[in-house]
């Protein structure tokens, strides 16, 4: 049999595991990894095009002032601690553990936090390029707890839907996010969604074979294909988990936003541009 004409389903069908074909631990700055950006990693993953990890006692945890986006989702996932968080649609507050902050940013948001309270924090921020119908569009905004998630096996649900269980963020169709924990010794497997032929893993704690292993501090990208991926902790694991339909635009980059094409991208800086001279004019933002 001629093994170049095999199929993706016949590979799997024979055995072989879904491959890594890339691999990274990020740069570091202070606190915050940089695991994923618009220009290097993101454009494997893409609509996932920005991932940052962070881990940090409060009191060396750095504070983010206003800076905007457009074009964009941003979701903060903390798994400990509490991070407060204010935006110019006004809405603000404190995310606490094993809650989330969606913010479509679309045709521009700024915002601003930072840690509070004595805990220290750990999460990802991750960053969604839009579909073109959505990337300049209202912004919207939403905040849950940890008790406002579905979880399917060991996985709960952030954003998409898997097995039985969906989550309630009002996030694009074409992608699933998932906080994933195994105890020492367990297995699992995830089957993806027919299209989702992206995915890709960034590990917290402990370690998983994935076939190779993959440590805490790692992301690994898997190859594309819609095949299932199998997990077995090393010690007690955690992990998040990204699978989606490849974005299909070319990524066009701000500093601060991702758009589709260079016309929406202006649109969209356009917009923050005169959201931030109404926070200078406010007093709550400093020129420079």
């Amino acid at each position: 049999m001629n093994m170049l004409a095999r199929t993706p389903n016949a590979i799997e069908a024979a055995g072989r595991p879904r491959a890594i074909t890339h691999s990274t631990r990020g740069r570091s700055h202070g606190p915050i990894v940089r695991l994923v950006s618009p220009s290097d990693v993101g454009e494997l993953i893409k609509p996932f095009v920005f991932l940052d990890y962070f881990e940090a006692d409060p009191a060396q945890a750095p504070a983010f002032g206003f800076h905007p986006h457009s074009g964009i989702a941003t979701l903060t996932l903390l798994l400990n601690g509490q991070l407060w968080y204010e935006e110019t649609t006004g809405v603000k507050g404190v995310i606490a553990p094993g809650g989330i902050e969606w913010m479509r940013a679309g045709g521009g948001v700024w915002h601003t936090g930072g840690a509070v309270g004595t805990e220290r924090i750990k999460g990802y921020q991750l960053w969604v390029a839009l579909p073109a119908d959505l990337e300049n569009g209202l912004p919207h905004s939403q905040y849950l707890g940890s008790d406002e998630f579905q979880s399917h096996g060991p996985a709960r649900i952030i954003l998409g839907r898997h097995g039985n269980a969906a989550s309630k963020v009002a996030a694009p169709e074409t992608m699933n996010y998932l906080d994933v924990r195994l105890k020492a010794g367990e297995r699992w497997r995830y089957e993806p969604p027919r299209d989702h032929t992206v995915a890709w893993i960034a590990v917290h704690q402990g370690s998983v074979t994935t076939p190779v292993q993959v440590t805490k501090g790692d992301i690994a990208v898997f190859e594309e294909s819609n095949s299932a991926i199998e997990f077995e902790a090393h010690g007690d694991a955690g992990f998040i988990l990204g699978s989606a339909v490849k974005h299909p635009h070319d990524l066009v980059l701000g500093y601060y936003s991702v758009h589709t094409n260079s016309d929406a991208l202006k649109r969209g800086e356009a917009n923050i541009a005169r959201i931030g001279r109404q926070l200078i004019a406010e007093g709550r933002l400093t020129p420079g």
